[in-house]
């Protein structure tokens, strides 16, 4: 009889260490687990739903990389369209869209998220502010000096043309308006030659429209120019960012 109350005492004690055990461990694993979904909702990868993968979405369709629903499922068509986005403009084609694959869409409030400088709750809107700042005879005078000075280039290429006049413009070394920028002597070649006058087609405008919504293919560059016409030996001493088409963007 004792030796059965001491073996039931003992299988009582080395329970109890077991539940012990276990209320440790699912406590750590609790602990860990938000961590660790915070980062994984930043940063989208097929399976991410939500708000942010139906503004990549939209941003992709609108530049013709992606022609499935803007529904905010991370799936196999949107993972193809963020591949070729990133090929197209010098990123790793991982599918996953991180730091510099939102840098390279303009979804600035994203990238601050996962920089650490700002809350990331919502791109679009913060992209609309910063259309709204400006007129439309802003948006008239850019798209005329992307389709001026890159109506050969491809979308991103134009993108980019409308990028650096906007970085000028943001910049304390330039004139702190559109036209200021455009107009500055000397500073595009479609002022001096006249190209400037020419009428803007549509893609021109959306151009226009995505480089004021932030969308900055150039990564800050405040230069560009045509390696194979340029006669300033000044503009090649500048650092060479990236290359979209036909241009070589600097800062």
């Amino acid at each position: 009889m004792k030796k059965f109350l001491l073996v039931a005492a003992l299988s009582l004690a080395l329970g109890a260490t077991v539940a012990a055990g276990v209320v440790t461990t699912a406590a750590f694993r609790s602990d860990d687990v938000p961590a660790v979904e915070a980062v994984e909702t930043a940063v989208l990868r097929q399976g991410s739903t939500g708000a942010e993968v139906k503004e990549v979405q939209r941003r992709l369709k609108q530049w013709g990389y992606y022609t499935g629903a803007v529904d905010g499922i991370f799936g196999a068509g949107t993972k193809k369209a963020v591949i070729a986005f990133q090929k197209k403009n010098g990123l790793t084609a991982d599918g996953v869209v991180g730091k510099a694959t939102y840098a390279a869409l303009g979804m600035n409030d994203s990238y601050n998220a996962l920089d650490g400088k700002g809350s990331g709750n919502s791109s679009s809107s913060g992209s609309s502010n910063q259309a709204s700042s400006y007129t439309s005879s802003d948006l008239y005078l850019l798209a005329k000096a992307i389709y001026a000075e890159g109506r050969g280039e491809s979308y991103t290429g134009q993108v980019a043309i409308g990028a650096v006049i906007m970085n000028r413009v943001r910049s304390a070394s330039f004139p702190n308006s559109i036209s200021g920028v455009i107009y500055q002597k000397g500073a595009f070649t479609a002022v001096t030659d006249g190209q400037i006058n020419l009428e803007p087609n549509q893609t021109a405008y959306n151009a226009a429209r995505d480089a004021m919504n932030g969308w900055d293919p150039t990564y800050g560059c405040l230069y560009y120019y045509n390696p194979a016409v340029a006669t300033s030996s000044w503009i090649f001493g500048r650092q060479t960012v990236t290359v979209i088409g036909k241009h070589v963007f600097a800062i």
